[in-house]
């Protein structure tokens, strides 16, 4: 039978991690991030605002929640910030042990006999 309330704190550990890739908007940055990491040491704000469509402070405000779970870092050189993506893997593999748990029960409430929930 499965541990539901490790299954909870699991949920609740990965939370701020699903909110910050469940926005398209961050989704964007991130995919922006990605395609310059190959070709440059990081991208400011006006790079961001041109692949969001948003403004300087909406792609702040998406960009610190991203710094908040770690998945973007930036450098400050003078008064320009760079962003970058943070290579902390850590959240990622939070992430994915908690969907190989619930693969896991679901899979397993699938081979046992159906129950009915009615009574």
């Amino acid at each position: 039978m499965a541990d539901f309330n490790a299954l909870k704190e699991e949920f609740a550990a990965c939370s701020d991690f699903l909110v910050a890739l469940g926005d398209s908007k961050r989704q964007a940055i991130i995919i922006k991030l990605l395609e310059a990491e190959h070709v440059c040491d990081g991208l400011q704000v006006p790079d961001l605002t041109e692949a969001t469509g948003l403004s300087r402070p909406a792609v702040s405000h998406h960009l610190k929640v991203l710094r908040d779970v770690n998945l973007i870092d930036y450098r400050s050189e003078g008064t320009k910030n760079y962003y970058f993506l943070a290579h902390d893997t850590r959240a990622v593999s939070q992430l994915q042990h908690l969907l190989d748990d619930v693969t896991t029960v679901m899979e397993g409430h699938k081979n046992e006999e159906s129950i009915d929930c009615r009574d």
